[in-house]
């Protein structure tokens, strides 16, 4: 049986990025068990995305036709010394992937462990 999170990644993201996905649900799992996985949103127009949760959500997942967007919630908070978040908001900010080997778990721990401290 697969979760709703899984029917998600196969339904709604690219083939070519969903081993982007698969690498980082694998280091959260490792590295950061304190964060829980879980869908948000979704009505008949627009579907719903994975959420990740410390206390409460510190990063979304999107899947585009040009790769993973990971928005941080408190992504204007963070130091930023790989100079790769992006967006306009007054809070959030996006790590944008569209190449496997641009995915770096250091990079991403990077940026998680700066979310779960403004989340504390």
């Amino acid at each position: 049986m697969k979760t709703p999170i899984e029917l998600f990644i196969r339904s709604k993201v690219l083939p070519e990025y969903q081993i982007i996905v698969a690498k980082f649900r694998e280091l959260i799992i490792k590295h950061f068990p304190d964060i829980k996985e879980e869908m948000r949103g979704g009505t008949e127009k627009y579907y719903g995305v994975p959420v990740y949760r410390y206390n409460r959500i510190i990063i979304t997942l999107s899947p585009t036709k040009k790769g993973i967007t990971f928005s941080f919630t408190d992504g204007k908070k963070f130091e930023d010394k790989y100079s790769l978040l992006e967006g306009e908001g007054n809070k959030s900010l996006n790590l944008r992937l569209s190449k496997l080997e641009d995915y770096k778990d250091e990079i991403l721990s990077y940026y998680i462990k700066q979310a779960m401290v403004f989340d504390s």
